[in-house]
């Protein structure tokens, strides 16, 4: 997966609470689109109108806030199901980055593992970014700095945050779990050699 290091980017706010990732993308969108797309499909209940029209009203479909890759989003962020889809929908979208109060474990666990980084602040720091944000109304852009563990706003104001220091080693390497698994290669191929010798049935080899 792709690295994240630093992200220099337009925050988009979307104060609601508790949204859940059939919102996210819904059941039906999973069953008949492939993940290149559902990105496209990302909130269309709130994102389209009944004739299939753009909803003007809905946050992320304002002009400054379009080409976003930074959510700041309500708490309890990704409740719900525990579909892996919703973060491809998220990353279709082209976020790479989500601020919240909290998020629902799973997500977040998804999220890390699909390169995009969760980030949970407490509540009125999330309100100020927001606030920020709105400010900004996409013109100028916040800094996610992984290395430095530093939120800058675009007045320059800096924020720190924590994260598990494993899902922080991933992110910035850009390893998945089987990325994280391969790094044990040469481990891997010396175990089943032994085994091999060992249990040659399990490989299908007939010992004389």
């Amino acid at each position: 997966m792709e690295k994240f290091t630093q992200l220099t980017a337009t925050a988009a706010p979307l104060m609601r609470q508790n949204v859940d990732t059939d919102v996210i993308i819904s059941i039906d969108n999973l069953m008949s689109q492939p993940r290149a797309k559902l990105g496209y499909f990302a909130f269309a209940p709130w994102r389209f109108l009944a004739d299939g029209e753009e909803n003007p009203e809905f946050e992320l479909n304002r002009p400054g806030f379009r080409d976003a890759q930074i959510l700041i989003a309500g708490r309890n962020f990704g409740c719900g199901s525990s579909r892996e889809m919703a973060v491809w929908a998220l990353s279709g979208m082209g976020f790479r980055c989500m601020i919240a109060p909290g998020f629902g474990d799973i997500f977040a666990n998804n999220c890390t593992k699909n390169g995009l980084l969760a980030i949970s602040l407490p509540e009125n720091r999330v309100n100020d970014l927001a606030h920020a944000a709105e400010q900004a109304a996409g013109d100028t852009s916040f800094t996610i700095d992984l290395e430095t563990n530093i939120i800058t706003s675009p007045k320059g104001d800096t924020i720190p945050f924590e994260i598990a220091a494993g899902d922080r080693d991933a992110l910035l390497a850009g390893l998945d779990e089987i990325g994280k698994t391969l790094q044990h290669g040469n481990a891997i191929a010396a175990f089943q050699a032994r085994d091999r010798l060992a249990r040659p049935w399990i490989y299908g080899v007939t010992v004389a």
